[in-house]
């Protein structure tokens, strides 16, 4: 024991990032105590004496949503002393992009789940806003760094459909034929034979990324999009 010591809450928080094949989106719940009871917010919770706070973040999430085994990724942890205006109480946020389709049975309506674009966001409780923004830059390097993003199309994909990812990520109109241009010139996609014809009468070459070329080459993941250092400031 520690008697000279304050005590105060552990809590974490769940921001989840989904895409339905054309928009990034976010996923909140309609808060079930007060203050601000039916306020829209994050999927959070207070931490056990037993648990971890991956623990906690996991079952928190389920509770609210449903969703299970999804991966987490913890983000930052969100202590300002007025945070909360109950009592003190500090949250370990936790992030997480998956594809809302494969998802999509599994989202209960207990709390009200609704996804949101990002650009039609409604008003969120406490620190939440500033936990979807940091979120949000945490995402964009991510994205710009590892292929991230192409766990969530399939085996094989053309350059539209990878166009429209990283425009829902970034929030940013790209040029078409400059994005084609880059995304080839890193070589790190492979070619296939096979066209995708429901989009156009032409269509659009299947590819798919190269493994092997993109341990090596990782960096040239910055080249997909336009003056990448305005996406990560706030």
């Amino acid at each position: 024991m520690y008697p000279e010591q304050e005590r105060f809450l552990l809590a974490t928080d769940c921001i989840i990032f989904g895409f339905d094949g054309s928009t990034i989106k976010l996923l909140l719940i309609q808060r079930g105590m007060e203050p601000m009871k039916n306020h829209w917010s994050l999927m959070g919770g207070f931490v056990k004496r037993t648990e971890t706070t991956d623990d906690a973040a996991n079952r928190i999430l389920q509770q609210l949503t449903g969703l299970q085994n999804v991966y987490l990724e913890q983000l930052h942890v969100f202590g300002k002393p007025d945070r909360d205006p109950v009592e003190r109480t500090l949250s370990v946020a936790y992030f997480a992009l998956i594809d809302i389709n494969k998802y999509a049975k599994q989202i209960t309506t207990d709390h009200n789940a609704e996804w949101f674009g990002l650009n039609e966001l409604p008003e969120l409780i406490f620190d939440h806003t500033e936990m979807v923004k940091m979120a949000k830059k945490q995402l964009r390097y991510k994205a710009a760094l590892h292929p991230i993003l192409f766990q969530l199309l399939p085996e094989k994909f053309t350059i539209p459909q990878l166009q429209v990812l990283y425009q829902g990520i970034y929030q940013s109109k790209l040029d078409d034929r400059n994005f084609s241009r880059k995304v080839l010139s890193t070589n790190l996609l492979i070619k296939l034979p096979e066209k995708e014809k429901l989009s156009s009468k032409k269509g659009a070459f299947y590819y798919k990324l190269n493994q092997s070329n993109y341990l090596e080459n990782f960096e040239a993941f910055l080249n997909f999009i336009p003056n990448p250092d305005r996406f990560f400031k706030d």
